[in-house]
């Protein structure tokens, strides 16, 4: 009875085939994994279009800079406009000359006769410009980093670092580090609008009614507010005052320095001679 013998052997090629079944299983993971490099070859592709904003962003912010460092000398001027002193009473006065002046010539050259035509072009050709240029042409410019006068025959610039004072006296004047005095024509002073402001001032009057003996002594009241913080001035003197300021604060600054530039007028000279050439020949020649 030796049948069940032959079971055991049965069994032995079965388990190959157990074996087997592992290595059907174990094929496709090895396959799986070519699949790997793939995905990893894909994921720089797709990470190439979410750095591309970012990579524009930044050379339009390096542009931005450089644009802005380019203009930044163009924009380093001064921070405000000038500030403009003038004499307006010197302005409308010289506006009203120059009209009266302009009539009568025009006057004498149509209705003249003999030489009196060419005597009055030659009269209006010599003092038209002179009138123009004591009268509407002074002005002072000051800014943050200079101070440009325009006198009559010359306009001078001053940057504020070579500016050593501004003085007031029985003119107002602006002297430079190297001792050259320029007066300042377009701020005349007045001695009857000092003498009103000292009459006004409670430094001066002690709150005594202007007029009476202590003001008229110049006795200073205990307590009066400083003069020079602006409490009744000369309207030229308040000016110089803000000029004196401007130099304070800004003289030492590196946009404040550079050249002192005169340039005179020509444009004022040349007709103004030429006008009084003409008026000499023709007066000489009767």
């Amino acid at each position: 009875m030796t049948t069940p013998e032959p079971q055991p052997s049965d069994r032995e090629p079965a388990e190959p085939a157990q074996s087997t079944e592992p290595a059907d299983s174990a094929e496709p993971s090895a396959s799986s994994e070519p699949s790997e490099p793939s995905a990893a070859s894909d994921s720089p592709a797709t990470s190439e279009p979410a750095d591309s904003p970012a990579a524009a962003s930044a050379a339009s912010a390096a542009s931005e800079g450089s644009a802005a460092a380019s203009a930044g000398p163009a924009a380093s001027g001064p921070k405000y406009a000038d500030r403009i002193y003038r004499s307006t009473s010197g302005f409308v006065g010289g506006a009203l000359i120059l009209a009266l002046a302009c009539w009568l010539g025009i006057d004498a050259v149509a209705v003249g006769e003999g030489n009196t035509p060419w005597l009055a072009l030659a009269a209006l050709l010599f003092l038209v410009p002179l009138v123009a240029a004591y009268t509407l042409v002074p002005a002072v410019y000051a800014n943050e980093d200079r101070l440009r006068v325009r006198n009559p025959f010359r306009t001078i610039t001053l940057p504020w670092g070579r500016v050593v004072s501004l003085r007031s006296g029985y003119t107002n004047e602006v002297f430079s580090d190297n001792g050259d005095k320029y007066q300042l024509w377009a701020l005349p002073v007045s001695l009857r609008a000092r003498k009103r402001a000292t009459r006004r001032d409670p430094r001066v009057t002690g709150g005594r009614t202007p007029g009476t003996e202590a003001s008229r002594r110049g006795v200073v009241a205990p307590g009066a507010p400083d003069r020079s913080a602006g409490v009744d001035r000369a309207p030229t003197d308040r000016s110089m005052d803000e000029l004196r300021e401007l130099h304070k604060n800004r003289g030492g600054e590196a946009s404040a320095q550079g050249e002192v530039s005169v340039r005179w007028s020509y444009e004022i000279i040349a007709p103004s001679l030429a006008g009084a050439v003409l008026l000499a020949v023709l007066l000489g020649l009767g």
